[in-house]
């Protein structure tokens, strides 16, 4: 987003507040011997903690190495939050890479959330480029992978992306979030894993909680990013964390984790990473 002068304050005020949540993670946050639930330390040590070198790695993160050096122009349609500034701009696909993309840490976190979950199903609201679905795909060959996207030419170079690494189990979808989860979720039987990096307001995140929870199960794991980018998503987070059908969240500031655990004790953990 450009920020003018008539925004710099506020902008300033958002930076200054996200690193002051930042710090008071840093913190308040545990390390998997500061947990006590077998649930969430074994969580932590064989999955969040897990940081060795995995071969599934390599390939997405040579992708990655060529969208930071692609310099393509393509028109950027922004449906999420803030778009009200610039609905559509002109940008390089390096500049997108660059500042869209999760880091390889967290895109590789996830790919260790599915792969210890083994979904038989995975949603990801918000493709971008199509690192982080990539991760997905390669995290579970045998799971059906829908990916949404609200962009159709950054969708398009997604797509290419998928081709050029031969991922087989992956369907992209270009489109409204609020028109084609709904179909999604109704089309699904269950939902097993669900990423949510969409349209990050308040009312946009609860909608989507919502409307997944009638297809949960106790094998369910819903992730939600950007759990700290405004005072909204704080507010939703805080909601989401106690509705009843939620047992069990992990905080780890740059997402949040949800579980759905039957007769488990209502549990919140929040974990350095």
């Amino acid at each position: 987003m450009q920020i003018t002068n008539f925004c710099l304050p506020i902008f300033a005020a958002m930076v200054f507040k996200f690193i002051a949540d930042y710090l008071k993670h840093r913190i308040t946050a545990k390390s998997r011997h500061g947990t006590h639930s077998p649930f969430v330390y074994k969580l932590t040590d064989e999955v969040i903690y897990d940081f060795s070198a995995k071969k599934e790695y390599e390939a997405i993160e040579a992708q990655r190495k060529k969208l930071l050096n692609d310099d393509k122009l393509i028109t950027v349609t922004d449906l999420g939050a803030g778009s009200h500034l610039n609905k559509n701009r002109t940008k390089k696909v390096k500049e997108i890479a660059k500042n869209a993309l999760k880091k390889p840490s967290l895109a590789q976190l996830i790919y260790r959330l599915a792969l210890a979950q083994q979904p038989k199903n995975i949603i990801e609201l918000g493709t971008c480029l199509g690192i982080t679905s990539a991760y997905l795909s390669k995290a579970v060959p045998n799971a059906n992978v829908l990916t949404i996207e609200g962009c159709p030419e950054t969708a398009a170079v997604a797509y290419q992306n998928f081709k050029d690494l031969g991922l087989q189990n992956t369907e992209l979808q270009v489109g409204n979030f609020n028109e084609l989860l709904p179909k999604a979720i109704d089309a699904a039987e269950q939902l097993d894993f669900v990423y949510v990096d969409g349209n990050h307001t308040k009312e946009a995140t609860l909608n989507y909680f919502n409307w997944c929870l009638p297809k949960l199960h106790e094998g369910s794991l819903l992730i939600f990013d950007d759990i700290y980018w405004s005072d909204g998503m704080k507010e939703a987070w805080r909601e989401i964390k106690n509705h009843p059908e939620v047992s069990v969240t992990v905080d780890l500031f740059w997402i949040g984790l949800v579980y759905f655990k039957k007769g488990q004790a209502k549990e919140h953990f929040k974990i350095k990473f």
